[in-house]
């Protein structure tokens, strides 16, 4: 707006200007082309800062899709939904948007681990290993699975003597309790085997943890996810984060 009034009034001006004695009143075609090129050139400069803020702004995106609210130097909320779309080879999920990449790689075949920034016991794996089943139904039951793969609990370290007392039989300082299992198909035909367990050790570390397991076979590989939250903050809202990461958990 305040281009095209100094136009006008540059315009104005060169009308009602005296022309000089024995020459011809032209410099108004001059001063109004000048101004019309001056209002081009703003504009155009105009259109590049939106187009850079443009291309900086989408430039930014991978890196909040990667690392989650947690990376977002802007100070405002990114993610309203508070998960974060995550495409493996093969394999999808939803991330809780404020957890981050760990290089961590406890088993073998570690695919992805995330873990939550405000709490690193608060973690997710994807694993996959080679298998020459065509299901997971192979493995056998749940239970069956469950037994095959329960390293990914951990193993107790202490092979000394105790008293049976704390809920742990003789001789043990940690315990695993099945607090749910599942066998599902998906749309598809694949099967899933979920399970959620709750661990726990003498030392009564978080009040225990609570593992969610997801597994199933595609294309001679088994596909899992496992995530671990503790006890304590499992019941102040990551269990909804848990469980919605391991729902979204689908393998092509």
């Amino acid at each position: 707006p305040d281009i095209r009034k100094m136009a006008a009034l540059l315009n104005k001006s060169a009308l009602v200007a005296k022309p000089m004695a024995g020459r011809a009143a032209k410099p108004a075609r001059v001063s109004t082309v000048v101004v019309r090129a001056s209002a081009e050139v703003d504009r155009r400069a105009a259109l590049g800062m939106i187009a850079g803020a443009a291309t900086l702004l989408s430039g930014a995106a991978p890196s909040l899709a990667a690392f989650g609210d947690s990376a977002n130097v802007f100070g405002r909320v990114t993610n309203k939904s508070g998960f974060v779309p995550y495409a493996g080879e093969n394999y999808a999920l939803l991330l809780p948007a404020k957890w981050n990449p760990s290089p961590e790689r406890e088993f073998p075949g570690v695919e992805l681990r995330y873990q939550d920034n405000g709490d690193a016991v608060n973690n997710l794996v994807v694993i996959v290993n080679k298998t020459d089943k065509k299901s997971v139904e192979d493995f056998g039951t749940p239970e069956k699975f469950l037994e095959q793969y329960s390293f990914l609990l951990g193993k107790q370290s202490y092979s000394g003597e105790t008293q049976s007392e704390g809920g742990f039989a003789p001789n043990r300082v940690s315990a695993a309790s099945l607090l749910d299992v599942s066998s599902e198909k998906d749309k598809k035909g694949k099967t899933y085997y979920t399970f959620q367990i709750l661990t726990r050790t003498a030392d009564g570390d978080e009040g225990g943890r609570h593992q969610l397991i997801k597994a199933t076979v595609s294309n001679g590989n088994l596909y899992l996810m496992k995530i671990q939250a503790g006890d304590k903050r499992w019941f102040k809202g990551a269990d909804k984060d848990c469980k919605q990461a391991l729902e979204s958990f689908t393998v092509a």
